[in-house]
Parts: structure tokens; sequence; C-alpha cells
């Protein structure tokens, strides 16, 4: 069995912690059912949560906490967070150390010990469990300043460069922000000078750091200013290591054996049993690592369902197997029925869904989440399949159909 491994960044609602909950207990007991007798100390947890962020607070709510303590209690389950957040935000994780004792994990600060920071220990695990990884990628969404997660991709690829592997870093919706010549912030992280520093330090080091970012979404920004003739896009106002490029051009790095990371996102370690029955044999390149894409958020209130999609259909047009669940907040693109003003120029997200179509991309949707909201997936979705947890955990945890990759990329949007 392998090692699966969960980088949380965002905040975690109760109902993301109960459905993660409930497809471990589903997974331990259909697949592991041996790691019941094994301690979780040590390296060799089969599951590893790595925390920062306000994922953090998750550990002292009283709700949330009362879900991880019966996640805890799962066999082999191990959580490390990350030090410094913990501390900023005054959090403590010392009752459930002592309620868990080698499962939670605190001592990975940088100022502490530089060797064991929390990132440098991500990456670490992260390529202990994928050790074929030519490179660590990172997917940043977010914009620099309103928040931290630029931050974090800062510090992840830090550590990779310490650790010797090639990084990049992929600018997606408002991370392209995070390339923005001349950012003096006054009082936070200059993010742009960090991006600089990581790029003296790659050199320095003779390993390769790519700063990639997506050509449509630096357009509706303001950052794509002329076409050198050759489909690069030029911006006059972005960091020199910073590359503009088309979505499809972007995501053709995800067909290499490498680890991607994420605000949000976790590595599986694939198994080639168990695959899931509502799968059909996809026609990717066989050694590819899967994509599966979980959209969590209301179609239109922000871009992060339409950029899920996007990328979802690049990956499959890349012919990554790629496979989208719809749950949480997420299934409002399936229910009712959307209309859109032609003048208000707004993209039609069900449109979008039917028209996502292709022999390396399936779309699921998420029983529960449509349940516990009162809705119906609308009936012209025919080609989403409906799933509940068990096929959930199946997606989650086993090879699709027609790849021989031995691990799957999951990112949350």
């Amino acid at each position: 069995m392998g090692s699966h491994l969960f980088l949380l960044g965002d905040q975690l609602s109760r109902e993301r912690l109960s459905w993660i909950g409930d497809t471990l207990r589903i997974f331990f007991v259909n697949r592991a059912p041996g790691s019941f007798l094994k301690s979780p100390d040590g390296d060799g947890a089969a599951i590893s949560f790595f925390m920062t962020g306000d994922a953090l607070y998750s550990l002292q709510g009283r709700e949330s906490r009362s879900l991880w303590e019966s996640i805890l209690s799962l066999p082999s389950v191990r959580i490390t967070v990350d030090r410094d957040e913990l501390e900023l935000r005054g959090l403590s994780v010392d009752s459930l150390k002592v309620k868990f004792p080698g499962q939670v994990h605190d001592q990975n600060g940088r100022r502490i010990s530089h060797p064991r920071s929390f990132w440098r220990g991500l990456v670490l695990a992260a390529r202990r469990n994928m050790p074929g990884s030519t490179f660590l990628g990172f997917l940043l969404l977010k914009s620099p300043y309103m928040h931290r997660g630029p931050g974090q991709a800062l510090s992840c690829l830090h550590g990779v460069l310490e650790e010797g592997l090639p990084g990049d870093l992929y600018l997606y919706l408002d991370g392209i922000h995070a390339g923005h010549l001349n950012q003096l912030p006054s009082e936070c992280r200059n993010i742009g000078r960090g991006l600089e520093e990581l790029d003296r330090i790659a050199r320095k080091r003779g390993l390769p750091l790519q700063v990639l970012a997506c050509e449509r979404c630096a357009a509706a920004r303001g950052y794509s200013t002329w076409d050198d003739g050759r489909g690069i896009s030029v911006s006059a106002c972005t960091i020199g290591p910073m590359k503009i490029r088309n979505l499809n051009a972007m995501v053709g790095r995800f067909s290499s054996p490498g680890i991607l990371l994420g605000e949000s996102a976790a590595l599986v370690s694939l198994q080639r049993e168990g695959r899931p029955a509502m799968d059909v044999w996809l026609e990717g390149e066989g050694d590819a690592p899967p994509v599966l894409i979980l959209i969590t958020r209301n179609p239109y209130g922000t871009e992060h369902a339409f950029g899920a999609l996007s990328l979802a259909i690049a990956c499959a047009h890349r012919n990554i197997v790629t496979r989208v669940v719809f749950l949480e907040d997420g299934v409002h693109a399936l229910a009712g029925n959307h209309a859109t003003d032609p003048e208000d120029l707004v993209f039609n997200l069900q449109d979008i869904i039917d028209a996502a179509d292709g022999p390396d991309l399936l779309l699921y949707a998420f029983g529960p989440s449509l349940q516990s909201r009162g809705l119906e997936k609308n009936p012209r979705f025919s080609t989403v399949f409906d799933i509940g947890l068990k096929e959930m955990e199946e997606i989650l945890f086993s090879l699709p159909k027609g790849v021989r990759a031995d691990h799957q990329r999951i990112l949350f949007f």
C-alpha cells in the first residue's frame, strides 16, 4: 500500500472534513485492513496531512476538532502542522498531541530547525512517495497581500530548491498578480522580489525554475501587451522570471512525471485493483499522472469553477486522464437551468459542462452535497455520473482505467 499525502491550506468546512473522514473509513476497511494492527508513528503513515494557513483553525474549533479526532482515531493517520503559521494565529495542538501521541507533529518551524522546516518536510515526503518525479510544481490561484497563499508557494519552492529538485510555479486566476513588476508592500513579504530571489538561487545551483502564467488570465488582468510572433505573449509589467503562455502549453508540463501541489491539494499513490466501475477505458498517455479536480465553490461568485473546468479541459486535450467532481457548493453548477444575458458577457457554466466531453475527461456529481442542499442534478447532464461516498473513495484511491502512472494529482478549486 502506498502512502497518500494531503496538503490543506484553505479554511476547512465541517462538510469537507466529514466527507474526507467518511472516505478514509471506507479506504481503511476496504484497502488497508491490516493497518488497524500497525502504529501510525513515523514516516510510514498511510495518510499524511500537512496543514498550514487557515486550515489550522479547524484543529481548534469545537465541531471541526471532533471531526479531526475521529479521523485521527483511524489507523495510520499522521498530521504535520506548519508551526510558524500556528504560532501566528495563537493556536496550539498540544492537547491533540497528548491524546494522539506520535500522530500530531508541530516541530517543523523554519526558525527552530531549518532542515526540518514544514515545507522542506513536505517536499521530502512528496519525493519519498513519488521517487520517479522529475520536478515539483505549485499551482497558485490567489493574489499576493490579500492572501498568504503566494508566500506559501515561495516557501514551498525554497524547499524544492534546497532538496536539489527543479521547480515550477504556475500562476493561474488571481495568482497572476504574484508576477507583477515593481511590487512595493510596506508591511508584507515582497512576493515579486521573492520570485526573483528564487530565480537567482536556482541559477546559482544550476537548477531549472519555471514561472509560467496563463495567457487568458494574464490578458484579462491587463498583462498581455503584444505577441512576439511565435505564440508567446509578452508583457511590459512582469518580473523577469515570469513567462506568459497559453494554458494548453502550461499544462503540458503536467504530462511529465512531476509532483503537482497547490494551496489545497493531494498526491495519492495509485493501486491498480478496485478501479471505479463507472470509469470507461480512458485514452490518456498512460504514463502521465492523472488529474482529479474537485470543484467546491459556487459557479459564479468567483472564477474558481470556470477556471477549474478550463484547466480540466486543457489537461484532457493534452491526453492527460482528467476527472472532475462537483461537490460542496460546486454542485450548484449542476442544478436548475442557468440563464445568462448575452450583453453581460458571462460564460454560462452549464453550457461549458455540456461541451466538456472527450475520451480523457470524466465528470461526477457528489450526491451527498446535492442532498444536503435540497438540490437535484439537471437531467440534461446525462454524462455527469452520480456518485456517493463509496464511489468517491474509489475515485480518490484507485487507478483510472488505461493509466500506468504511480500517483494521482488532486487539486481543490
